[in-house]
Order: C-alpha cells, then structure tokens, then sequence
C-alpha cells in the first residue's frame, strides 16, 4: 500500500475556505495542481507552486511550463516542471508547506500545509478532497462577489485607518 500525504489548504482571502486534499506520496505536483483546478472549477493557465519555510515565505518554484532543466542543470534557482516532481521528493515532514500561486500578476495563492500521512485504503480513489469549506475566490477577479467573505486580516487593520491622523512624533524622544 501507498502512503497518502494530506494537505490543508487556507486562503488570506477568505478565512471561512478550507480544503483538505489526500494524495498519494508519489504523485507530481502537476497532479496535484490538476486537482486544485477541478476542486476548485479554476483553468489550469498559469500557476506555480512554491516551496515555503515555516514564515511562508518563498521558496524553490515549481511551473506548469517545462523549461527543460532537468533538477541537475537547474540548480537551486531555476524553476522545475511541476510534472517532474513527486511530492515525496520535496515533502517530508509533518507542517511542511508549500504556496500555490493561482493569479502570478496579482500574486494570490492559496497556502498549503501537510497535516497529516495515512496508508492508502482499499477501493479509495486518490487523489481525493476531504473537506471543502466555503467558495474558493474568484479565479481572476479578487473584487468578485463572494470572493472576500470578510477576511479578520481586513476587519483588524480597519480598525487602524486613522494610523496616520495621530500627528507628528515631536514628542517622542529620538535619544534612544
């Protein structure tokens, strides 16, 4: 039997969407991109996956384009055919992450994180969705109704929109 990795998916746009995917250990990340897109209804245009630290930051990309490097001639700094790579090659533990930018002008992504890893049953169809919380956002428009169903990262800084209205700073003490 495969081992099967599972993956939450959040959206900063949205903080009621949840998915949560199962995929065997050996399937590509251009399997797993496929399965967002039908999951989700998006066109599988243009999208890349990123590995991320633990600060979400970016990392190593992963591209539907093959630009014809093989892991060796790219280097650490060249992209990588989504299709050449199995998730077993570049996940390993529990909380490792990666980013699937969906709009690359916009920079919107969805932010994945492993988990949890399960043996594959019997007569189950992999990959698979798990769970599926509230509409995902519009794919090319991230001002569409229903794509921000009030994200608490919105509802905090609105709370701040009178930042700059608390005047200068001239009695702050600039010696320290």
């Amino acid at each position: 039997m495969s081992m099967i990795l599972r993956f939450r998916m959040l959206s900063d746009e949205n903080d009621a969407f949840v998915r949560e995917y199962e995929l065997p250990y050996d399937a590509t990340l251009l399997d797993f991109n496929n399965h967002i897109c039908k999951n989700l209804k998006y066109d599988s245009d243009m999208a890349s996956f990123f590995l991320s630290d633990g600060e979400w930051n970016k990392g190593r990309e992963f591209t539907l384009m093959d630009m014809g490097f093989s892991a060796e001639e790219a280097g650490d700094d060249m992209p990588l055919y989504m299709g050449d790579v199995a998730l077993g090659q570049i996940i390993h533990n529990n909380r490792d992450r990666l980013i699937y930018m969906f709009d690359m002008l916009a920079e919107r992504a969805f932010y994945l994180e492993l988990v949890g890893t399960d043996v594959a049953q019997a007569g189950v169809r992999y990959p698979r969705t798990t769970l599926a919380e509230a509409a995902a956002p519009d794919q090319y428009d991230p001002t569409a109704e229903g794509s921000d169903h009030g994200s608490i990262f919105d509802e905090v800084m609105s709370e701040f929109d009178d930042f700059g209205d608390y005047g200068s700073d001239d009695y702050a003490d600039d010696e320290y």
